[in-house]
C-alpha cells in the first residue's frame, strides 16, 4: 500500500512523514492555506531520502510552469489537480517523469482515466482538495489501467474501511492528519500509515520491492 502525506509545509513535517514510512509527501503549489513556495521546497527535498517520491501538486496551470516549478524545487512528481486535458497531462509527461491525474470520482473523467496516459490516477470527492468523503464504491468505475491513489476525507478513523471497500494501489491524506492547517500531528501520521497498510490485501513492499523505484529518477 502506497501512502503520500500531502500539504507538507515546513521540513519537520516532511521528515516525520519520512521517519513513519510515507512513500510519497506532497507540496501544493496551487492556491490553498498550505501554499508554499518553490525555493521553500527545494530546502526540503534536498534533505530527504531518494526513496521518497516528492510531489508538486498544481491545478489548472501552465505545463510550462508546472515543469519549471517541479524542476526548481527538486521535485520528483507533478500532481495535476484540475480540468487538465490528456493534452496537458501528456505536455506535462513530457519534461516530467512521473505525473499523477486526479479525478472526480464518477466523473467522464474518471471513466476514461487511461485516456491521460499516467501512470497514477488519483481519485477525489467532487469537491478536490476539501477533505470531504465521497462513495468509495466509485473508484469500481474508474478505467483500468492506472494506479489508483484514494484520497477525499482519509482519516487514521475511516483509512481501513476505505482501503477495504476500494482496494485502491494507494491513498493520499492532507488534512486528516492535522493538529491545524499545515500542521502535521505525528499521532495521527503514524496510525493513518499503520491502519491503511493493515487493510491491504497484500504486504507493503519496501523500498527496495516496489515496482517504481523513485531513486531512479536522480
Amino acid at each position: 500500500m502506497f501512502v503520500k502525506i500531502c500539504g507538507i509545509t515546513n521540513e519537520d513535517d516532511a521528515l516525520l512523514a519520512v521517519a513513519m514510512g510515507a512513500d510519497a509527501v506532497g507540496f501544493i503549489f496551487a492556491p490553498s492555506s498550505r501554499q508554499v513556495a518553490a525555493s521553500q521546497v527545494y530546502d526540503i527535498t534536498r534533505r530527504l531520502p531518494p526513496e521518497i517520491l516528492t510531489v508538486g501538486v498544481f491545478r489548472d496551470e501552465h505545463p510550462s510552469r508546472v515543469i519549471d516549478t517541479v524542476n526548481r524545487a527538486g521535485l520528483k512528481a507533478a500532481q495535476l489537480h484540475g480540468h487538465e486535458s490528456p493534452a496537458v497531462v501528456a505536455e506535462v509527461s513530457a519534461g516530467i517523469r512521473r505525473v499523477i491525474k486526479a479525478v472526480v470520482a464518477g466523473s467522464d473523467d474518471a471513466a476514461n482515466a487511461h485516456t491521460f496516459g499516467t501512470q497514477f490516477v488519483l481519485v477525489d470527492a467532487p469537491a478536490p482538495g476539501s477533505g470531504k468523503v465521497f462513495d468509495w464504491s466509485l473508484v469500481d468505475f474508474v478505467a483500468a489501467g492506472p494506479n489508483i491513489i484514494l484520497a477525499g476525507g482519509l482519516t487514521p478513523d475511516n483509512v481501513a474501511a476505505a482501503v477495504r471497500v476500494a482496494n485502491p494501489w494507494g491513498v493520499d491524506v492532507s488534512s486528516g492528519v492535522e493538529r491545524a492547517p499545515g500542521k502535521k500531528d505525528a499521532l495521527k501520521v503514524k496510525a493513518f500509515i499503520e491502519r491503511a497498510r493493515a487493510a491491504a490485501p497484500l504486504p507493503h513492499l519496501g523500498p527496495d520491492e516496489m515496482p517504481y523505484d523513485w531513486a531512479d529518477d536522480e
